[in-house]
């Protein structure tokens, strides 16, 4: 850092933004930083020390991220480290509001954001905070029972301010992060997926490493083993993957991850979800959680290099495997992935390289020099990815993708990458009749355009394609297509952007020292005057074309279409590109023409006018003194000679030429300000000619002439945009353009040639301001005082003169004054404006025209408003006016914006990431640095409210509720825009929008009720007014929303207000959040606020608070929160109020009670009369009410809960066991206990008192927790059964409620009615009241209920039986603490109750049931629902009823089970040794049914690491005893038919029947246990698979029985599945058992099952070089299979597995095959008429036809090119053309394969073949002419 800027700062910056350095008043700066930054570190310490986080800290920490914006990190270290520690501490203060906390995280975020600038000596952060944090947002208790109204953003937030903080955490936090979240590791439970999330996030992974043994060796083998173990994708996996990644790139080099690369790649490819094979299904759950594109790529790339080199050769492998999906002509779901996956890649690879050469060194862990990238690496890799990126150029998803991907590839490689895509883009240039083609290949060429043009010693002859690419690109201007000429225009414009086009040719015979690559570039260079010429002639004909005449009819639009205004940006652009790059010499040439063809033609001025006009503005900004001096006299004598004759200045309908030329000159004037002030009298003159002209036309173009002329004298801006500082006018011999071709801006030596407006300038400003707005102002001053007439058309042309002043002048206008509006809101801090300094001091002895134009406005608008408000045109004219003068300063919001987003776009599309440090081109940099220019002049943030915006406010006001619905939406638009500007002014203005609501008001018509309701709703992207979160607002708003209901205005007969109050309502639901009633911030903070108080540079002015300013602070802060609470229950008295009134509308009902939901919280219990209302409109007429009241009550029951105490307890205590020292998870000595026992159940009150209860199901399985929170014993827990007396009043009005039978007999007919016949569901909300009425209330309720349930339960109906469901469910919940004789008292009238439901279950109300057993069940101790299981075990599948209702019995059951996981091994045992018996059911439902529930039982059988052998249930046990009963079909050898009848026929049926109907039962299982279980159990699945494959079908028809369709739905997800190493072996030798099998249907399908098999294990298998041989052997045995369809099918799978480079074409296999080919064939013998055909194919037929089937293989592998080999083995197979069927038939297929498949790039194909081939290949594949 240089020494002078550390002396004027007083401290080394950490990071500033650099263009500030190169504004044209960048002197000043540095003294403004300094007084804001200690303006900020004053005032912020002083709000939080003065306690006063609304509005003070709040204000100026806003002030603080704008600071940033604009100067960037611009503070001292210790100041960041301090301003970071005081916001950690005000994010983590626990009652902070939400949409506070967001907007702190936020600033913390971007104080975070660049780690490189504090290392972990300079700050610790704690976790604990930021985990309390997030658990206690995103896992909220009460958010779902609407006590908590959090925004959608949050999640995000939190997780980016975690990611941004964890680098800082402490070197213990590792092992605390272990400590807390491991015991939650049960993988069955869904705290898997919380626990593993919490990991993802917070592990730190960037400790130095020395320290590695504190941070991931502590996790590392254990999750990596648990993530290589799980094999069906469940949800926690992508979080896992998401981690490694992470620790990956943070480690590079510290990680040996070979062992695991050939899984990762599997799983990679896996998770690709690719259509393989030929009858394949997809499992649902692979495509909702296949891996993150994103973490797959960070993972891969940091990976790369080190020395095995094994990740370069198995990312080969997986780019050799899917190569042939990238082909165009492939397409589907998974293709976006593929292409994701090509376009990130390389940018990963580039950002690492970046990271190992070029980035600043900083404290994170440098790679060791080891496992850095090698150029033998990089060029591996850039090889790998060439083939994939060339075929997705052209893919139908468009070739964004492969353009990014080649742009970063050529950074490393250009003379890899370079040449290929040249090789497409000639040819796709000449061609004409492929327009997709071009558009491809131009926007590749473009991402590659910077590594061409620049050469460099890796590809020097790149830049001598340029000129020949230039040339051929010309023909794409063309008029017919719209997206060729789109991109012809990109890709002129980013070459010659790139080179300056200055014809060095004279140089070849002054200089020697050129290479030979050099002289060719200046020979070269001398066609760059022809194709400037050669660009324009094709310009003029694109205009010519789309002059107005020839595009449209008479009567349409004159405006342009879309189209058309996106073509004159191209246009325009590109010409302007060309000529800043050109030298003097041509630009001179091209000036002449483009004057000539602008002079010589008339054009209509709205289309090719504009474009015509834009060309002569880019020449004239080049060089203006030479562009003017032609210009200006031309036009001006045009004008003048026309407008002699007066009456030409009343025509209605101007004449053309007089227009054009006006037009003509309005542009040419937008030039550098100092040139035009030689003209400026001519100038003048033309302005006082044509200002008044009658035609609106002709005075609109001298009004845009009148606004350039005054922007080019006042405004800032750069002058010239030239690649090279300097332009390229010096002679040939002294500098050699050519040298710089393609060089980046030096942003210390850009050396910008700004235009800063002299004195001079100025004051001819001025002067036009007082010849031309003066008169103006006046004449409507008089018009408005009525002393003067003036017609409309008077009127709007004096508007639009001033419009037009304000927009060229504006920032000559100093702003507008006026007094602050005091007492808006209270504060002991500062809340003062900032004022940046934008490089014009006001002139105060001039007259302030920005006051002038005020005053007249608002006297015009007034008397308009009287006296002609349909003057419509006028009024907008005025609102856009008085938009300007509060806001305009000299650039446009909008405008910014979309600059702001064009230089992102060029900066991406042209950038070098490779080595970074902001080397773009030098235009770009100029850019950037007027940009940021324009940041400052738009800055506004806090501006002071002053009295004259109120008043201009009032005027909007007026005009957003007046008559015209256009004039309103504009207006309203302006007043949204200004209440984001000033402060606190809402406050001001929602008083007078609420007066137009209040029906006490009769004098409002509807116009003015709409627009006020406009108001409060805003725009999208504004202010609500209707929902400021501050309860001094809502208060207002709220009741008066509700009251207008009354007013006379609102009829609800108008559909627009109705939708009106809809939108308004949604809008407030969607955007409330819970507004926060405790406002304190703790002393701890205090402590850092005084640190930046009194430390560092530049030190704050205000003093530290005295002891009574504190005291005052502390004093305020208690009465706000006390307020606060005051203003809540007054706004819910309020709205009671309203609804009280009995003439309130029920759609006005209807919003209140929405306001009053939205009102519950959890820190604050509802008023009493709320509490009132809530319960009785449970039984309200409408259903919506209802609803409503329902959730609320629910959320009340959780208000008025009366806290149970817990106490921590030790597990090892509890169990009586030692812990055990080693970690392992599963059925442990001292998890036993918490298990289900029959025989220790907690059957008398003794026993219950003593069990202690474990209510959540994961503990203990993992790890026990250090300490765990249990409930204290029944006596310290708070009393059950209170008397009314002894209840609170909230507590009371619900008894009262509820213990009514006539309530309750209401509530109960309410609740059992249909809403939506069969839509209904269990309603989760129903459960959450009813449990919480048996929580709070005991058992009181019970005695009322009970009738009801009895009366509900006997009947069938599914809404009767919906409502008992989920009052039962909510009883047994709700008991959790009920004393042991009230439990059994409960479940002594439940059990009658449930066993009746279950007799009565029917289809609609199965799925009821089942979800009240599992809610019921959920988080609940086994041994407390005791009665519960012991009920459903009974006898779930006993025939009553038929089969419908076992099955629905199982799925009850099955619910209530799968909820306790692990804690039930008794019942699971119980339940598998009743079903086994059963398993041969008939019924297809029950064996459904049946099915799932296995899954669930053996779900708990897992392969997890580190896990011990479970107690429930194994697999393989229950496998063995299935083989046995399954042993007759394996015996048999005839084909199993479905032939079983579906009746139970007496007699005992055979073993083989009985065994038929077990295996479909089997079936159901396993694909049911497919997607759910972690690990599939494959050797006991392979005991089962000679059995499916001899009953698959081969064919894909689905006429087919259950049996065999699910038999082959099973192959189909076994095959899919993830194998271990050790299993392959086992698979293989089960396969080549079947293979040799006498069924050749089990032979075809062995075959379909290794292509999916391979594929879906491809890197496993090819780690194991004997599995790899033994699949081959497989594969080429079976292609001598003497079944046709098995040899065809063999060749199929042997051409898959060549194409996806699983097996090699090498010579051995070559040489087998055509061996094979040349088996004779024995000699045809005549037969005898009449003889039977012989069928049976000979030995020597089969094995020929192998050797044919082998070759075509081969040829059929390779679709999309000609690889070395195969021109031979074409020539082999042609031989074979006329052998007998089937071989003729292959060798035909074959042929018109390959031609199909090779047709498209023939001409490419062609040259691998000799000429004797080709000869034989054309006779092959033209078919023989007919008429010969």
């Amino acid at each position: 850092m240089k020494k002078a800027e550390v002396d004027t700062l007083g401290f080394t910056p950490q990071k500033d933004i650099a263009y500030n350095k190169l504004l044209p008043y960048a002197d000043r700066l540095d003294a403004e930083s300094n007084l804001i930054l200690s303006k900020i570190k004053g005032n912020l310490s002083r709000a939080v020390l003065l306690r006063e986080i609304w509005p003070g800290v709040l204000f100026w920490t806003r002030k603080l991220s704008t600071y940033m914006r604009l100067y960037g990190r611009k503070f001292s270290k210790e100041d960041h480290v301090l301003f970071i520690k005081l916001l950690y501490e005000l994010v983590t203060i626990p009652g902070l509001e939400i949409s506070m906390m967001q907007g702190l995280a936020r600033l913390l975020i971007n104080l975070l954001k660049k780690r490189e600038l504090l290392s972990r000596e300079d700050l610790e952060l704690p976790w604990r905070p930021l985990y309390e944090l997030h658990d206690r947002i995103l896992f909220s208790k009460t958010e779902h029972l609407g006590l908590n109204w959090f925004p959608n953003s949050v999640e995000n937030v939190l997780k980016t301010l975690v990611k941004s903080s964890r680098q800082y955490f402490p070197e213990s936090a590792t092992q605390e992060m272990l400590d807390e979240w491991r015991p939650l590791l049960c993988p069955f439970d869904v705290t898997m997926q919380r626990a593993i999330s919490y990991f993802e996030l917070f592990l730190p992974t960037t400790l130095p490493p020395e320290q590695h043994d504190k941070g991931f060796k502590l996790w590392f083998d254990e999750m990596i083993s648990l993530w290589a173990s799980v094999q069906n994708l469940p949800s926690w996996e992508v979080h896992l993957v998401s981690l490694f990644a992470r620790l990956a790139y943070d480690n590079i080099g510290y990680i040996d991850w070979d062992p695991y690369i050939p899984k990762i790649f599997t799983r990679i490819l896996r998770s690709f979800n690719l259509p393989v094979g030929t009858s394949q299904m997809m499992v649902s759950r692979y495509v909702t959680n296949a891996y993150d594109i994103g973490h797959v790529v960070l993972w891969v790339s940091s990976l790369l290099g080190g020395p095995s080199k094994q990740t370069q050769a198995q990312l080969s492998g997986l780019f050799n495997s899917i190569t042939s999906f990238f082909h165009p002509s492939n397409h589907g779901r998974w293709l976006m992935k593929l292409m994701r996956l090509l376009q990130r890649l390389p940018a990963s690879v580039v950002r690492r390289l970046h990271r190992e050469r070029y980035r600043k060194p900083s404290w994170l862990t440098p790679i060791p020099e080891s496992h850095k990238l090698t150029e033998e690496d990089i060029t591996n890799f850039v090889e790998s990815m060439m083939q994939p990126v060339l075929l997705a150029m052209f893919s139908k998803t468009g070739s964004l993708d492969a353009a990014q991907a080649l742009q970063n590839l050529a950074l490393m490689r250009p003379e890899l990458v370079i040449p290929p895509v040249l090789e497409r883009t000639y040819p796709a240039l000449e061609t004409l009749t492929e327009p997709h083609q071009l558009t491809a290949t131009l926007s590749c060429m473009i991402g590659v355009a910077r590594s061409l043009v620049s050469g460099g010693q890796r590809f020097p002859e790149g830049p001598t394609h340029m000129l020949p690419l230039l040339m051929r690109a010309l023909p794409g201007v063309d008029p017919n297509d719209f997206s060729k000429c789109m991109i012809t225009f990109q890709f002129i414009a980013t070459f010659v952007t790139l080179v300056p086009l200055v014809d060095c040719s004279s140089a070849l015979h002054e200089r020697t020292d050129l290479t030979e690559v050099e002289r060719e570039m200046c020979s070269a260079s001398a066609e760059f005057e022809d194709f400037v010429l050669l660009f324009m002639d094709r310009c003029f004909a694109l205009i010519d074309s789309s002059t107005l005449e020839q595009t449209r009819e008479e009567t349409e639009t004159e405006k342009m279409t879309h189209l058309e205004s996106l073509v004159e940006l191209g246009l325009s652009s590109t010409f302007s590109t060309i000529l800043t790059q050109c030298s003097l010499d041509i630009f001179k040439v091209a000036l002449v023409k483009v004057f000539n063809f602008a002079t010589t033609n008339i054009f209509e001025t709205r289309v090719a006018g504009r474009m015509v006009a834009d060309m002569c503005r880019a020449a004239s900004k080049c060089h203006p003194a030479e562009s003017l001096k032609m210009f200006v006299p031309h036009c001006c004598n045009a004008i003048n000679q026309i407008a002699v004759n007066e009456e030409v200045l009343n025509e209605e309908e101007l004449d053309k030429e007089l227009l054009w030329n006006l037009q003509l000159l309005s542009e040419v004037s937008r030039v550098d300000g100092e040139k035009i002030l030689p003209y400026r009298s001519e100038l003048v003159q033309i302005l006082q000619l044509t200002l008044h002209l009658k035609c609106k036309q002709g005075y609109t173009l001298a009004c845009n002439l009148l606004h350039h002329i005054l922007r080019s004298t006042v405004l800032i801006y750069p002058t010239e945009y030239c690649s090279i500082p300097g332009g390229f006018h010096q002679p040939i011999k002294d500098y050699l353009p050519i040298k710089d071709w393609g060089r980046p801006g030096d942003l210390w030596k850009l050396d910008i040639r700004w235009h800063v407006p002299s004195v001079e300038e100025t004051s001819f400003a001025f002067y036009l301001l007082d010849l031309i707005l003066q008169p103006e102002l006046q004449r409507l001053q008089r018009f408005a005082q009525g002393e003067q007439d003036m017609s409309r058309d008077d009127v709007l042309q004096s508007l639009t003169i001033i419009q037009h002043c304000i927009l060229g002048a504006g920032t000559l206008m100093p702003p507008l004054k006026g007094e602050p509006i005091p007492e808006l809101v209270h504060s002991m801090v500062n809340l003062e404006e900032t004022v940046l300094y934008t490089g014009i001091d006001y002139d105060a002895s001039r007259e302030n025209y920005r006051d002038a134009i005020c005053s007249v406005m608002r006297q015009l608008l007034k008397y308009i408003l009287e006296h002609s408000e349909d003057d419509t045109k006028s009024l907008f004219s005025i609102i856009k006016i008085i938009s300007d003068l509060l806001h305009f300063k000299g650039s446009q919001k909008h405008e910014f914006d979309s600059r702001w987003k064009s230089f992102n776009l060029v900066k991406k599309s042209m950038e070098n990431r490779l080595h970074g440090r902001k080397q773009h081109i030098r235009a770009l940099l100029i850019d950037r640095v007027m940009l940021q220019h324009e940041l400052r002049k738009l800055t506004v943030e806090g501006c002071q409210y002053r009295s004259i915006h109120q008043e201009l406010m009032r005027d909007l006001l007026r005009l957003s509720t007046s008559t015209y619905s256009q004039v309103r939406s504009r207006a309203q638009n302006v007043l949204f825009t200004a209440l984001g500007t000033y402060n606190f002014c809402c406050r001001d203005q929602i008083p007078h929008v609420l007066e137009f609501l209040n029906p006490d008001n009769s004098s409002v018509t509807q116009q003015q009720f709409k627009g006020a309701l406009y108001c409060l709703l805003g725009n999208h992207s504004g202010v609500c007014l209707a929902n400021l979160h501050d309860w001094e607002c809502i208060t207002l708003t709220w009741p008066a929303i509700v009251r207008s209901g009354l007013s006379t205005a609102m009829s609800l007969e108008k559909p627009s207000i109705v939708r009106l109050f809809d939108d308004l309502a949604d809008k407030i639901h969607r955007q409330y959040e819970t507004i926060g009633m405790d406002f304190s911030i703790p002393a701890e903070s205090c402590v850092v606020a005084k640190q930046i108080m009194t430390t560092g540079n530049p030190l704050p002015e205000d003093p530290v608070p005295s002891e009574e300013e504190t005291a005052e602070g502390v004093k305020r802060q208690a009465l706000k929160n006390s307020e606060s609470v005051e203003k809540y229950k007054h706004l819910i008295g309020d709205l009671l109020d309203c609804l009280s009134n009995s003439n309130m509308p029920w759609k006005f009902e209807h919003i209140t009670i929405g306001f009053l939901s939205l009102l519950l919280r959890d820190d604050q219990q509802l008023p009493p009369p709320a509490v009132m209302f809530f319960v009785k409109s449970l039984n309200h007429d409408s259903l919506y009410v209802r609803k409503v009241a329902i959730s609320a009550v629910a959320g009340i029951m959780k208000q008025i809960k009366r806290p149970h105490k817990k106490v921590p307890v030790s597990p090892s205590e509890l169990c009586g066991v030692k812990e055990l020292s080693d970690k392992v998870a599963g059925d442990r000595a001292d998890n036993q206990w918490l298990q289900y026992n029959s025989s220790s159940l907690p059957r008398t009150q003794k026993d219950w008192d003593q069990t202690v209860f474990v209510e959540k199901t994961h503990w203990g399985y993992h790890s026990w927790p250090r300490k765990l929170m249990m409930y204290a014993p029944m006596k310290e827990q708070p009393k059950q059964n209170l008397s009314r007396d002894e209840m609170t009043e909230r507590e009371q009005i619900i008894f009262d409620h509820f213990s009514d039978p006539v309530f309750i007999n209401q509530f109960i007919e309410f609740l059992s009615l249909e809403d939506r016949k069969g839509k209904d569901k269990f309603s989760p909300r129903r459960f959450c009241l009813f449990k919480g009425l048996f929580r709070n209330f005991n058992d009181a309720f019970l005695p009322v209920l009970k009738p009801h349930m009895v009366r509900l339960v006997a009947d069938t109906h599914e809404s009767k039986q919906r409502c008992v469901a989920e009052i039962i469910s909510g009883l047994i919940r709700g008991c959790k603490h009920w004393s042991y004789t009230k439990v059994e008292n409960l479940w002594e009238v439940l059990c009658p109750l449930l066993r009746m439901a279950l007799t009565n279950i029917t289809i609609e109300t199965y799925a009821d049931w089942g979800t009240c057993i599992a809610t019921a069940c959920e988080s609940r101790d086994p041994r407390k629902l005791y009665w519960l299981f012991e009920l459903l075990m009974e006898s779930p599948v006993n025939g009553e009823g038929g089969s419908f209702v076992d099955a629905c019995r199982l799925y009850v059951l099955q619910g209530g089970l799968a909820q306790q996981e692990w804690r039930v091994p008794e019942l699971l045992h119980r339940l598998l040794q009743y079903l086994e018996p059963k398993l041969t059911q008939v019924y297809k439902n029950v064996r459904e049914r049946i099915g799932s529930v296995l899954t669930y039982i053996f779900m708990i059988d897992v392969n997890l690491p580190h896990t011990q052998p479970t107690t429930s249930p194994r697999i393989s046990d229950f496998t063995e005893r299935i083989l046995l009963q399954l042993k007759p079909l394996n015996e048999g050898d005839e084909e199993i038919q479905n032939h079983v009848m579906e009746e139970n026929d007496v007699g005992v049926q055979d073993e083989r029947t009985q065994a038929i109907k077990l295996l479909k039962t089997v079936l159901k299982w396993l694909i049911a246990s497919a997607g759910r279980s972690f690990s599939t159990a494959v050797p006991e699945q392979l005991r089962l698979l000679p059995l499916l494959f001899k009953i698959a079908p081969v064919e894909n028809d689905d006429s087919y029985d259950e049996l065999k369709r699910d038999a082959k739905t099973c192959l189909s997800l076994m095959s899919q599945g993830l194998l271990y190493p050790d299993q392959i072996p086992m698979v293989l030798n089960a396969l080549q058992e079947i293979a040799g099998s006498s069924s050749w249907h089990a032979r075809y399908t062995v075959l379909t099952y290794l292509q999916i098999m391979v594929f879906y294990n491809l890197f496993t298998f090819m780690t194991d070089q004997k599995a790899v041989n033994d699949v081959r052997s497989l594969v080429i045995q079976l292609l001598e299979d003497e079944q046709l369809e098995v040899r065809e099918m063999a060749a199929t799978t042997l051409s898959g597995f060549l194409q996806c480079n699983f097996l090699s074409m090498d010579a051995a296999m070559q040489a087998h095959f055509e061996a094979l080919c040349k088996t004779s064939l024995p000699k045809k013998r005549k037969r005898e008429l009449g003889s039977i055909v012989d069928t049976i194919p000979s030995a020597d037929l089969v094995r020929r036809h192998a050797g044919v089937l082998g070759l075509s293989a081969c040829i059929l592998s390779s679709p999309y090119d000609v690889p070395t080999w195969m021109p031979q083995l074409l020539m082999d197979l042609s031989a074979h053309l006329n052998d007998t069927q089937p071989i003729e038939m292959t060798v035909k297929k074959t042929l018109s394969n390959f031609r199909r498949t090779h047709h498209d790039n023939w001409q490419q194909h062609k040259q691998q073949f000799t000429d004797d081939q080709l000869l034989v290949l054309t006779d092959l594949l033209v078919s023989p002419c007919y008429y010969a």
